[in-house]
């Protein structure tokens, strides 16, 4: 069952669903071509108009081929034994993504990779409007000796530590520096909510667990799966793809 507060979000009907608000978003690839590589990881943490945490989602992807660079993302073919393609959660991601504008750090980098994994399928990811945090960060924090990654722009602005290159953990990072430079709303929210997006058929493959890293053996981030749990009652489902729900209302990620 899904929360109310979401099920508007995960709506596949092509309407945008929710009361808006931004998707901030982290791929982990194969490698630096979205033409010719793959998402291994992906992540999107959700958040409400005023920046605040709303749920966040996680999963493992099979490329189907080479992990890529584990010395970057710490990720090893025997993590993916359990983890689903793309084709398998392509319509919920469709589902978090709608109505939102989306945000990440070098965002047309992450959006290039996921485009190109539904193009691969047949289908057209439309124009969103973007909000990119490395941007934010040159235009709100004082420059930083170590550049413009979102670990330098994550110190700038003060924010905690946390495991790179994970795809969640970035996410997080990367909706932390949002809220923290709270660019005024352009009109970008209410342009998202008009974007009609593609209709995708649900199909019983559909419904494969999203499998997050597990803690201790991936990087250090738990874990995260839709779900109906507060962030302080999360809670453990389908012990087989260790699931994990964190759903979190008001508080922080």
């Amino acid at each position: 069952m899904l929360s109310l507060g979401l099920q508007g979000a995960l709506d596949t009907s092509g309407k945008a669903g929710g009361g808006g608000g931004y998707a901030v978003v982290d791929v982990e690839a194969t490698g630096s071509s979205s033409h010719r590589h793959r998402v291994v990881e992906l992540a999107v943490v959700l958040l409400d108009r005023e920046h605040r945490p709303q749920g966040e989602f996680s999963t493992l992807v099979d490329p189907g081929g080479p992990v890529g660079p584990t010395h970057i993302h710490g990720i090893e073919p025997h993590h993916l034994i359990p983890a689903p393609r793309f084709a398998q959660i392509a319509p919920r991601l469709l589902g978090l993504l709608r109505g939102r504008v989306l945000v990440g750090h070098n965002v047309g980098c992450d959006r290039a990779f996921l485009a190109a994994e539904y193009a691969r399928m047949g289908v057209e990811l439309p124009q969103v409007p973007q909000v990119c945090t490395m941007r934010l960060a040159q235009e709100h924090l004082a420059p930083s000796p170590y550049g413009l990654s979102l670990r330098a722009c994550a110190a700038a602005a003060g924010l905690p530590a946390w495991a790179a290159h994970t795809a969640l953990g970035d996410a997080r990072a990367s909706g932390q520096l949002l809220a923290h430079c709270a660019p005024a709303d352009g009109g970008e929210l209410e342009q998202a909510q008009a974007v009609r997006w593609p209709r995708m058929p649900r199909t019983p493959g559909d419904d494969a667990a999203w499998v997050g890293r597990s803690a201790g053996k991936v990087g250090s981030c738990e874990p995260c799966e839709a779900g109906i749990a507060s962030v302080a009652q999360v809670t453990r489902g389908n012990d087989s793809a260790h699931r994990i729900a964190a759903i979190a209302a008001n508080g922080g990620a």
